[in-house]
């Protein structure tokens, strides 16, 4: 069934967009009257017209978020295990998504299946919205013909992903509003309050303390060459980047956070979690285990584990277990390779895998909770050495002053 894009005018008169499916453009526009909107717009998904190129390009920037995701996957296989045919389920998360972009995937995906194509395959045509984990885990579920439960297993999987950002993100948030705070008060102090202060001391034409002339010095080189800061810095974030985008300077930072002080244990614990929750999840769903540690290599989110997973992956196709490669990669710790060891002997790897995941993820939760309350007192700190000495450099010369007078 032809998918159809619509600008309308609903009820109060306000204009929505969305899409809708119809056999032709008649019985869209009579199905959108019936909910209430008058269509002022509308044209076939593809059609080469220029509104539709628009939206098509706008809809390269759009992402559909984990959480979003999660939730179509977790409705999905409640409706699948209902009963409910695969194109019928579709159709009605279609009518019920909010979701501009992901509606319009879903819809296509839906028209995909109809004309023959099973999911995996269907979803695999959106790699920005399902990942390679996604595709691999539906077409072991539809090779197993239990979709419903790999569905089930997926959803688990994206809302442990989310809420572990979620906890991160709001751990994080208030430490890094107070460092953007804290460097904008000081460059407009630095740029423009503290000159008109320091005016008097420079026309004075006297000796000015070392703080002091320090002080007008940084003042001042700010105030003329700000521009210059602001392009040093983006100069160096995108330098950052293009490093990153090659795989030697990806592999030369990966190694620097895990080598940093503090915070080279978290990143470490992150990365054993997400190895351990994804393995986890693809060995129960029963997909191939060279498959399975391919897509973990991927999703790992460090390279040099990815380079370990990968040697281990090569190790496993020539017969060896995976616990024994991933030891001498010296980069997993002890516990976790004692018990994939352990998960391997007694046949149930997808249990110790999950287990090690959760255990690792309390781990950084606590991890993240005390470098946070760590890190407020050092902000705070910073903030006050650099407003004493602000405050150093104004008055000692204001003190030298008096003592001339007396």
């Amino acid at each position: 069934m032809p998918i159809f894009e619509y600008k309308a005018l609903d009820s109060s008169g306000e204009l929505v967009q969305g899409v809708i499916d119809a056999d032709d453009p008649r019985e869209a526009r009579s199905r959108l009257r019936r909910r209430g909107t008058y269509p002022t717009e509308l044209w076939q998904e593809g059609a080469a017209s220029a509104v539709s190129r628009e939206v098509d390009l706008s809809r390269i920037w759009q992402r559909i978020s984990k959480r979003e995701i999660a939730v179509f996957t977790r409705q999905l296989a409640t409706l699948l295990e209902a009963g409910l045919p695969l194109v019928d389920s579709l159709t009605s998360l279609v009518e019920q998504i909010e979701d501009k972009t992901l509606k319009k995937v879903v819809a296509e995906v839906r028209e995909r299946v109809r004309e023959g194509s099973s999911l995996s395959d269907a979803l695999s045509k959106y790699p920005k919205s399902f990942s390679s984990l996604y595709v691999n885990m539906v077409r072991a579920g539809e090779g197993s013909g239990a979709l419903e439960k790999i569905l089930r297993r997926l959803a688990d999987y994206a809302e442990d992903e989310v809420r572990l950002r979620s906890r991160l993100r709001a751990a994080l948030s208030y430490p890094l509003f107070m460092v953007i705070i804290g460097l904008g008060v000081l460059f407009f102090l630095f740029s423009f309050v503290i000159p008109m202060v320091t005016r008097i001391f420079t026309e004075m034409e006297r000796a000015l303390p070392l703080p002091t002339m320090a002080l007008i010095a940084t003042s001042d080189f700010l105030k003329s060459f700000w521009w210059a800061v602001l392009l040093g810095i983006g100069g160096l974030f995108l330098g950052v980047k293009w490093l990153l985008s090659r795989d030697y300077g990806r592999l030369i930072f990966d190694r620097l956070k895990l080598r940093m002080p503090l915070v080279g244990s978290l990143f470490r614990d992150m990365a054993v979690a997400r190895f351990s929750r994804t393995l986890g999840t693809l060995v129960g769903s029963e997909a191939p285990i060279l498959s399975s540690l391919n897509i973990v290599k991927d999703v790992v989110g460090n390279s040099v584990f990815s380079h370990a997973i990968e040697v281990a992956r090569d190790e496993v196709g020539e017969g060896e277990n995976i616990a024994n490669p991933l030891g001498r990669s010296r980069i997993f710790p002890p516990i976790v390779i004692r018990m994939v060891s352990v998960g391997e002997e007694s046949g149930n790897l997808e249990g110790m895998l999950l287990k090690v995941a959760e255990t690792y993820d309390d781990e950084i939760q606590t991890r993240v909770t005390a470098l946070t309350s760590l890190l407020e007192p050092l902000i705070i700190l910073t903030m006050g050495l650099v407003v004493g000495f602000v405050v150093l450099a104004v008055l000692l010369p204001i003190f030298e002053m008096n003592q001339i007078i007396r």
